[in-house]
């Protein structure tokens, strides 16, 4: 009974910690060594895959249809190469977990998808090599993904990897998110990086979007930080947007604090305004 015990705990952490469900792929599995700069490389089309904690427990990133989960086509048409496998490479996960699969395609060694789904989601790999990495630590993973936003050769790249970053359960998310959000020297980043800094609760996440509402130099990072505000819990967004709406110089954040306000439908929001209103 002891051994049966034992074999379906590993079970269920090989299905936890395992590769995805993924179908029409040539699949192999490596273990993590060195670095991923080494690693998630190749001349041919390919996609990279390791697995992260995620902050979410019950994570539910999947593609879905008429509220089922159903594959995810990762090459967006349906194409099956010589030497594909068309069965899924591992065990079909029917719940959610709190495990995520980050996810690269690399073709001429340099990453042009970046790509985050829950581990029990299942893939299309649209027949292409798919290589999943095992072991990766967390570290590692957001050491790359911090290096991919700096060297991305498109907005898409960066998006998928700040997301990839804000989806890490490891504590040096956080410090990835902020530093993005100060000091990256893409707008666009910028902005990405606050708008999922909500999603990290606490005050370091909070004084770094009101740090950008005053400080950064771009007039749309400042309006994309006021939203990042509006999305906070009430209690902490709505004195914060009164603030920047009683006091930022810039009349166009200003605009957007009030519109935020009045989204809120907060009863301190709507006194702020009467109160703008009446003078």
């Amino acid at each position: 009974m002891k051994a049966v015990v034992v074999l379906l705990a590993a079970s269920a952490v090989l299905a936890q910690t395992g590769p995805p469900s993924v179908s029409n792929a040539r699949f192999e599995t490596r273990a993590y060594s060195g670095n991923l700069d080494s690693q998630i490389r190749s001349t041919a089309p390919t996609w990279f895959g390791y697995a992260i904690k995620s902050t979410v427990h019950d994570n539910q990133n999947c593609c879905w249809n008429n509220g089922m989960p159903g594959n995810c086509s990762l090459e967006n048409r349906p194409f099956s190469a010589p030497g594909a496998v068309s069965a899924v490479s591992g065990p079909i996960q029917l719940e959610g977990s709190d495990m995520l699969a980050v996810l690269f395609r690399v073709e001429n060694n340099a990453v042009g998808k970046v790509r985050a789904y829950s581990l029990s989601c299942p893939l299309d790999a649209g027949g292409l090599p798919f290589v999943w990495l095992t072991g990766v630590p967390a570290a590692a993973s957001i050491s790359y993904l911090r290096g991919l936003i700096t060297a991305a050769p498109s907005q898409r790249v960066a998006d998928g990897a700040i997301f990839a970053i804000s989806e890490h359960a490891d504590p040096s998310a956080l410090d990835a998110l902020i530093a993005t959000a100060k000091t990256d020297p893409a707008p666009h980043a910028r902005e990405q990086a606050l708008f999922w800094l909500t999603h990290k609760a606490g005050q370091r996440a909070a004084s770094t979007i009101t740090g950008a509402i005053e400080n950064d130099p771009n007039t749309e990072v400042k309006k994309r930080a006021v939203f990042a505000l509006s999305q906070l819990p009430s209690g902490e967004a709505v004195p914060k947007l009164i603030e920047v709406a009683r006091s930022q110089r810039n009349p166009e954040v200003r605009k957007q604090a009030f519109f935020w306000l009045g989204q809120s439908k907060d009863p301190r929001a709507l006194a702020f305004i009467e109160e703008v209103l009446t003078k």
